[in-house]
């Protein structure tokens, strides 16, 4: 059985999403490739290093950092059962000594004191009921002065890529907009509540840099839209409607995505918060 899990919410809604997210591994990890270039460049993980990688799916960014930190450590932790199976199968595929991975909610999860020098996330640090409860916790497990990177979204009007997706299925309706500052994709959307939350939780040097890179969604509009509709905000946006709307949605997904095609795949602009900053 994992330790307690006190984001109850987001547990049972990860358990729901997590199977696309298996399944479609490799998809997934493509589509923010760029922004794992910006991540590793923010916190260069030297040899010697211990790494906490939060959220951290099914594994990527911490199989990245164990193959840095050769004379280090890589711990990866996530609510999702099934994405940390998956991450323990790749760890032990590529023959990584120095990484594992725990089921772990890490609001709450008693890490040991000052046993990492460096705090990951890439997308994985919005989803705390807790933030500020959440990242104090994470710091006690950094050293003094231990560092912390991670990326998050900014608000939905900034990613070109959520507002095209959204303005194909709309079929006429008003969505919903998805709360800023609650926990979910705009938890840390808003800059200034950022570090706040940083500064509340012990936390100095804090640096937030807007950032922004294209998503890859597919090889073509095809591809891209076979990804897609399984998603789990595509279906939510799906939902409700009937049969023949669902069919013109899908119509003018594709059309979407045939908009946005290039040689290099399915492109569509997106804008996140880089964020440092260190255990004061």
């Amino acid at each position: 059985m994992p330790p307690e899990i006190v984001n109850a919410e987001q547990a049972a809604a990860w358990q729901g999403e997590e199977a696309h997210w298996v399944a479609h591994e490799a998809r997934y990890d493509a589509a923010v490739r760029r922004y794992s270039g910006r991540l590793r460049a923010a916190a260069p993980v030297a040899a010697g290093d211990r790494v906490l990688d939060v959220g951290c799916g099914c594994g990527e960014t911490t199989r990245d950092a164990a193959r840095a930190a050769i004379a280090g450590s890589a711990l990866g932790v996530d609510l999702s059962a099934a994405m940390i199976a998956r991450a323990r199968e790749r760890g032990r595929a590529e023959g990584l000594p120095n990484v594992r991975f725990e089921q772990a909610d890490a609001q709450v999860y008693p890490f040991a004191a000052a046993a990492f020098d460096l705090a990951i996330s890439r997308f994985g640090a919005m989803f705390f009921g807790d933030p500020v409860a959440a990242f104090r916790n994470v710091g006690r497990a950094l050293r003094p002065g231990g560092r912390l990177a991670l990326l998050a979204w900014q608000e939905l009007g900034q990613n070109d890529w959520l507002l095209a997706l959204r303005g194909a299925l709309a079929m006429g309706r008003t969505l919903p907009q998805p709360p800023v500052g609650a926990a979910g994709p705009f938890g840390l959307a808003d800059p200034g509540a950022a570090r706040r939350i940083l500064t509340d939780a012990g936390y100095a040097a804090i640096a937030i840099e807007a950032v922004r890179e294209p998503l890859c969604f597919g090889a073509d509009a095809d591809d891209a839209l076979g990804f897609l509709r399984g998603q789990g905000a595509i279906r939510g946006l799906l939902n409700g409607l009937d049969e023949a709307t669902t069919a013109r949605a899908l119509d003018a997904l594709r059309a979407t995505l045939a908009a946005h095609a290039t040689a290099d795949g399915v492109l569509l602009g997106s804008a996140a918060w880089l964020i440092t900053a260190r255990r004061a």
